[in-house]
C-alpha cells in the first residue's frame, strides 16, 4: 500500500467542527473574531483601579433626581404587590429582629461584593488566562450597561422611601455597612438602585467558578453566593427584588458582549492563552 495522506477539511466544513476540548489548543482565528492573549499583570492592575474609579466617578456624578427616585421606589414597589413579590419588608424586620445577623450583612453588603470580585479576577490571571479577557470584558460590560440605568432610571432603595417604614441598618446598629447611610452618603448617589450591581457582580463570581472548576465545595460556594448576596440586599433594605432582576439582565447583555466579541463564552474558550512563537 502507498503512503496514506491525511488531509484536513477547509472551508465552511473545517468551522463546522467542534472545538477541540483541551486546553493548551491555540484557538482557530476563524472561530473567533478576536484570539484571547496573554494578559499582562501591570496592565491589568492599572485596567481594574482606573476602571473601578471611573465607575465610582459617573454613579457618583449621576444626578440624584430626589422626587424622581421616590417615585420610581414607590412604582416598582406597586408593581411587586401587584406581581405578589413585596416581601422585602417582612424580610427587613425578621433579620433586623437577630442583632448579631444583621450586622454581619451590613458588613457584608459593603465589602464582599468588591473583595470576592476582584479575588475571582486574580484567580482568572493565574489559573485560567485564555479565559480570563473574555470574563473580564463580561464583567466590564456589565458594569457599563449598569451605570447607563442609574442615568436612566433612579431609583431609591426601600429604606429611603417615605411610609415605606423599612429599617435603616446600618443606621440603626450603627454599623459602617453602606457608602449610602450615615456619614459617608454624601459620598455616594444614594438614587442608584436600579440594577443592583451587587447581584449582577456576584452572580458573575458565581458562574465563573461553577463553570471552571471541579472542585465540589467550591461549586457549592458558587452557587450560595450570589444566593446569599440576594437575602443580603433585600434584608439591609438596599434593594427590591426587582433591582436584582435589573441586575441579572446587565449581566445577560455583559456575557453576550463577549461572546460577540471572542465568538464564545469565557468558559468555552482554551484555558491557556495564545502566545504566537517568537523568532
Amino acid at each position: 500500500m502507498g503512503d496514506t495522506t491525511v488531509t484536513r477539511p477547509e472551508g465552511p466544513e473545517l468551522q463546522a467542527l467542534p472545538h477541540p476540548a483541551t486546553d493548551d489548543t491555540p484557538p482557530a482565528p476563524t472561530r473567533r473574531p478576536r484570539t484571547p492573549r496573554h494578559p499582562r499583570l501591570w496592565f491589568e492592575i492599572l485596567l481594574i483601579a482606573v476602571s473601578y474609579w471611573t465607575y465610582s466617578l459617573i454613579r457618583n456624578a449621576v444626578p440624584e433626581q430626589r422626587a424622581k427616585a421616590l417615585g420610581n421606589a414607590d412604582r416598582v414597589w406597586h408593581v411587586e404587590h401587584q406581581l405578589g413579590i413585596a416581601a422585602e419588608q417582612t424580610i427587613n424586620h425578621a433579620v433586623d429582629s437577630v442583632t448579631w445577623l444583621i450586622i454581619g450583612m451590613n458588613y457584608y453588603y459593603a465589602t464582599l461584593h468588591f473583595v470576592v470580585t476582584v479575588g475571582v479576577l486574580v484567580w482568572l490571571y493565574r489559573s485560567h488566562p485564555g479565559r480570563y479577557a473574555a470574563a473580564r470584558l463580561a464583567l466590564f460590560a456589565t458594569t457599563g450597561v449598569a451605570l447607563l440605568g442609574y442615568y436612566l432610571f433612579p431609583l431609591a432603595p426601600p429604606r429611603l422611601m417615605a411610609g415605606g417604614h423599612f429599617i435603616d441598618t446600618v443606621q440603626v446598629h450603627h454599623t459602617w455597612g453602606s457608602m449610602a447611610s450615615g456619614d459617608l452618603k454624601h459620598m455616594s448617589n444614594q438614587y442608584a438602585a436600579m440594577p443592583s450591581m451587587h447581584i449582577g457582580w456576584s452572580l458573575w463570581c458565581g458562574l465563573t467558578l461553577f463553570a471552571l472548576t471541579a472542585v465540589p465545595w467550591v461549586r457549592v460556594l458558587a452557587v450560595l453566593y450570589p444566593a446569599a448576596t440576594l437575602l443580603v440586599i433585600v434584608a439591609t433594605a438596599n434593594h427590591f427584588w426587582l433591582d436584582a432582576v435589573g441586575g441579572v439582565l446587565c449581566l445577560a447583555v455583559g456575557f453576550t458582549v463577549a461572546r460577540t466579541w471572542y465568538g464564545a463564552l469565557p468558559h468555552a474558550l482554551p484555558r491557556r492563552a495564545w502566545q504566537p512563537a517568537r523568532a
